[in-house]
């Protein structure tokens, strides 16, 4: 850890806005007086914006205005002057055609929010999958001394005496209904069993993976996590994360202080042993990118190939959320890192402090939840990178979602050219294909879909799941929410509509998989290979005119964060001209 904090007092960025007795500095200075604050708040004091992603139609964030009044009272407390903005909030469960698809949007649209206004410091308020990358990213690019607090997840579901993960359960008993075993009106009763408080999934998704990775990157305080939604301690957490943002303003601590090349392995590492979703790939890469830090699959790869599950939560595991924080949370993982060589200790993090002296005196309560090593889910956790002819830019899978035993796999493809194809064919019992079979979904990558839906975990043939035959090896350019499970390879780069070789699979070639050797191998010929690419033609819609095309037109390939390609390593948080 090498920072300095900067000298205080000193003008801060609020200032050009409220500073002084000018026309402009009254312009800016009068209109918010509107809403009833007294002149000495424009005396130079931190102004901290709360940008908020509370949405009545973001259910997993929809708890977050609350919060914010207490992240207001941290503020307050620390001397510091509150202002909630609310941001664009892309809802997981809500946006079509996919909330990735509205990542960088968001992205931009915090970036902005804090480029031109006087904001001196950031609480990025974030929960839903896509709302805390987005704002990580926002903040990035700004590289505005900025905070992570997250909404936290939902308790536990119950349905007769079973213990439900939200997302994980819904794949389960939708298979459990196509395969017989279990009846609609006994899937309808469980949907009121799942999402029964506030907050993000329960399991181990990409919401809790996210706030993981930010905890993790140093950019949340210790044990920002796990701390359930409706627990009281997480309105302690959001509270002492209003105080904390107004000292990181003083200090001038930055995002770019904090995420280093160091941090990202750090977070790296962390995902293998909690079993996090795929998707933090796609977003650490995405916000790598924005701070500047070269960061590639390789690396990926890299720190996580040795890397033991430890986290027994679903969809890996057994347990949720709820669990993970009773037996003390990340901070927990972050000391075993730390004891097997496997942290960079002197990372610093928002706290001010190392991340190791952070996590130092954790303390484990519960060996079944957070498991020893010897016991752990897999030895080889962490997210496996394949490449071979089918995938020359990488393809990934969590092997401690996967069958063991399919992670070496031949077998013949049965192809889907988008998800309107699989969904026409999937229950037709003429269907040729059985246990053995691959799946190979095309056009669901990032131009594809468009946004790189979560629809890789394809179900399965009912008439494969009447056999009693639960998963598959499945192959797609498409994603899959980090609440799920099985043998799916992903991100499959280049994609297929833009002509990677996943385009040109055809029903009944063979593929090989071998995850430990890292290979994605199509059984065609380079000759044969090389004349289906050179005659493919591309199918995906071409959007003309607004969003849509922009993301068509910029959006780059999942090996690298799916960003904007004018985006990446875009730093700095000027202030704009006034235009008054």
């Amino acid at each position: 850890m090498s920072f300095k904090p900067a000298n205080w007092p000193r003008k801060l960025r609020s200032q050009a806005w409220y500073g002084g007795n000018s026309r402009d500095t009254i312009y800016h200075r009068g209109w918010l007086k509107n809403q009833g604050y007294p002149h000495d708040l424009f005396d130079g004091r931190p102004v901290i914006g709360i940008m908020n992603t509370w949405s009545e139609l973001t259910p997993c964030n929809g708890h977050l205005n609350e919060l914010a009044e207490k992240v207001k009272a941290g503020i307050w407390e620390a001397g510091g002057f509150p202002v909630e903005v609310p941001v664009f909030s892309a809802s997981e469960n809500t946006f079509r055609p996919t909330a990735m698809m509205y990542r960088n949007l968001a992205a931009m649209a915090v970036e902005e929010a804090m480029r031109g206004q006087p904001i001196d410091g950031a609480v990025l308020m974030v929960g839903c999958d896509k709302t805390t990358p987005s704002l990580l990213m926002g903040a990035a690019s700004t590289d505005i001394p900025s905070i992570v607090v997250t909404g936290g997840p939902m308790l536990n579901g119950w349905f007769r005496g079973e213990r439900v993960g939200s997302g994980t359960h819904l794949w389960k008993f939708s298979e459990a209904v196509k395969a017989g075993e279990m009846t609609q009106d006994d899937f309808l009763e469980a949907e009121q069993a799942m999402s029964r408080s506030s907050g993000t999934c329960n399991t181990m998704g990409t919401a809790s993976t996210m706030a993981s990775m930010a905890e993790a990157l140093g950019m949340a305080l210790s044990g920002n996590a796990a701390i359930p939604a409706v627990d009281s301690r997480r309105r302690v957490m959001a509270q002492m994360t209003g105080r904390r943002i107004v000292q990181m303003v003083k200090d001038d601590l930055k995002p770019s202080d904090i995420m280093t090349k160091q941090a990202f392995e750090n977070a790296i590492r962390t995902n293998g042993a909690i079993g996090g979703s795929t998707n933090a790939v796609v977003h650490l890469l995405a916000i790598a990118g924005r701070v500047g830090i070269d960061l590639t699959l390789d690396d990926w790869d890299r720190c996580g190939r040795d890397m033991a599950t430890i986290v027994n939560l679903m969809p890996s595991g057994k347990y949720l959320m709820e669990e993970f924080f009773y037996a003390g949370g990340l901070p927990v993982v972050l000391r075993h890192l730390g004891e097997a060589g496997k942290l960079y200790k002197d990372a610093l993090t928002v706290s001010g402090s190392t991340i190791w002296d952070e996590v130092k005196e954790a303390r484990n309560w519960n060996e079944d939840v957070i498991l020893p090593v010897e016991k752990a889910l897999t030895q080889q956790g962490g997210i496996a990178v394949l490449k071979g002819n089918l995938a020359p830019k990488g393809a990934v899978i969590k092997p401690s979602a996967a069958t063991p035993s399919l992670m070496k796999h031949r077998g013949r493809a049965v192809v889907f050219e988008d998800i309107d194809d699989y969904k026409a064919r999937i229950g037709d019992d003429s269907l040729d294909i059985d246990e053995t079979c691959v799946m190979v979904l095309k056009n669901c990558g990032p131009k594809g879909y468009p946004g790189m839906a979560e629809v890789g975990n394809m179900g399965l043939p009912p008439k494969v799941l009447r056999k009693g035959i639960t998963d598959m090896v499945r192959i797609s350019d498409a994603r899959m929410s980090g609440t799920a499970y099985g043998t799916v390879i992903l991100h499959t780069s280049p994609e297929a509509a833009t002509g990677g070789p996943l385009a040109v699979v055809q029903t009944g070639d063979m593929i090989e998989i071998d995850v430990e050797a890292r290979k994605l191998h199509l059984e065609v010929a380079d000759a044969e290979l090389e004349a289906r690419m050179a005659a493919w033609k591309p199918s995906h819609e071409q959007p003309q005119s607004g969003y849509a095309k922009l993301f068509q037109d910029t959006v780059q390939g999942a090996d690298t964060g799916a960003d904007f390609d004018f985006l990446k390593g875009c730093r700095g948080a000027a202030v704009g001209k006034d235009s008054h």
